[in-house]
């Protein structure tokens, strides 16, 4: 037995020598070590190069005499490796109508830090998509219906982000499509509904969906069916 006379202040456990190396072992880090460059994320300290690539899209709208110009600028993370991914930078919004100059700088700013901050963006398509217009919104060519100019923006952010391949097309499975197909063609020979949007794709009668908000919606088997996302009333 050992009599300690002083007061214990700290304390070390010895460990053999193979322990010992074992618990200062380095890991390595991501992007597979030494030999090859680390991978790049989207960050918000990620500085702006001297080019960005972007797409430019154009919204006519029957609420504005002008057209807005809305231009989405990518950045390439590990250009020529295997782990090269392009993603948003920057959202700029161009238009001749001053009276949304305001909201539309701040929109753009807002966006643009989102964008830089890295992650999973997708959830601002879900965000925009769901402000509405409280004098109403407007129908696009085709039967859809748009709730605002906000969500038109959110449209298009979706589908900038499915081209870059950060979000997947939202199509149906197979069994739905057929589903979707043969009720269009059983009511296509029926004929009952009356004619309500000419300029539409879908059957002559086709009303409002809730869901996807296109005017789609038929009358089957005594069942309102969306012929656009295939929500139906009966499940």
């Amino acid at each position: 037995m050992i009599k300690v006379n002083k007061k214990i202040v700290g304390y070390a456990v010895n460990q053999p020598e193979a322990e010992e190396k074992e618990a200062k072992r380095e890991f390595k880090r991501e992007g597979g070590g030494v030999a090859r460059a680390e991978v790049i994320r989207m960050h918000e300290k990620l500085e702006r190069p001297e080019m960005l690539v972007g797409s430019t899209y154009k919204v006519k709208t029957p609420v504005s005499d002008h057209a807005m110009y809305v231009t989405i600028n990518d950045i390439i993370l590990n250009e020529g490796t295997e782990h090269e991914k392009r993603r948003p930078f920057e959202i700029f919004i161009n238009s001749k109508n001053l009276d949304h100059y305001q909201w539309i700088v701040a929109l753009t700013r807002i966006i643009s830090a989102v964008f830089r901050k890295g992650g999973d963006v997708a959830f601002l398509v879900e965000e925009l998509k769901a402000v509405f217009d409280p004098r109403g919104g407007y129908w696009q060519p085709g039967g859809k219906f748009m709730p605002s100019i906000i969500a038109e923006l959110g449209h298009i952010v979706e589908k900038h982000l499915i081209m870059i391949g950060m979000m997947g097309s939202p199509e149906l499975d197979a069994g739905q499509q057929q589903l979707i197909a043969e009720k269009r063609a059983e009511f296509e020979e029926s004929k009952k509904q009356q004619d309500a949007f000419s300029d539409n794709t879908y059957p002559e009668g086709a009303q409002l969906c809730s869901k996807c908000s296109t005017a789609a919606v038929i009358m089957m088997d005594g069942c309102q069916t969306c012929l656009s996302c295939g929500d139906s009333k009966c499940g």
